[in-house]
């Protein structure tokens, strides 16, 4: 698929996103968050549901724990341009809560879409939301992030071999300083991943 034909098709997806209604979450957003990010990547990044800041701006992880996300990719010698990165969910839930299983459901048709037109080598969910969608889309039993974080899960998908490698959602360690020295071991796990596709770094 050329560069020119993948801009087209996420240019489509992002009208289709404007304007769905299949559930409530669009009566309450100032924006869909549809992603952003390099259409080529090798691996992308899937969190659960835009919060305030996304919603704001209309675009994916720009708030606090944003900010972390940048800090984790420079780790390992990438960029935002780098990777591609957005959310199985497209509009804020209320008061950022979680997004509802329906919610989900109907929303990720949009996702799907999404990876077929950037057919990622590594797929890295963030987050109880897009590790349990994810898992069960590619056929896994899904399970506690606690157990599976860091671990990469082999998966066919409709463009070859994807690597399924759930990581905390960096939101999370704004909350349990922790769980910031995990993701960057995590992180660094998915740099060494990348480097077996001979990705450009920094």
């Amino acid at each position: 698929m050329t560069q020119t034909s993948k801009e087209e098709r996420m240019r489509k997806l992002y009208e289709e996103v404007l304007e769905c209604r299949r559930c409530n979450l669009c009566d309450g957003r100032k924006n869909p968050v549809l992603g952003e990010g390099c259409l080529d990547a090798v691996v992308m990044f899937v969190g659960e549901a835009p919060g305030r800041r996304e919603d704001e701006t209309g675009r994916p992880f720009v708030g606090a724990a944003g900010r972390l996300l940048d800090s984790l990719l420079e780790h390992i010698g990438l960029r935002r341009d780098d990777v591609y990165i957005g959310n199985v969910v497209k509009c804020r839930p209320p008061n950022n809560r979680r997004p509802r299983a329906e919610e989900i459901r109907v929303c990720a048709p949009h996702l799907e879409k999404q990876l077929k037109i950037i057919e990622p080598k590594i797929l890295v969910p963030m987050g109880n939301s897009a590790i349990d969608y994810l898992m069960r889309h590619f056929g896994l039993k899904p399970a506690y992030i606690g157990k599976v974080h860091g671990k990469q899960f082999e998966v066919e998908a409709p463009w070859g071999r994807v690597f399924l490698f759930p990581l905390y959602h960096p939101a999370a360690a704004l909350y349990m300083k922790d769980l910031e020295r995990v993701l960057v071991e995590d992180m660094e796990a998915v740099g060494k991943l990348l480097a077996r596709f001979g990705a450009s770094r920094i």
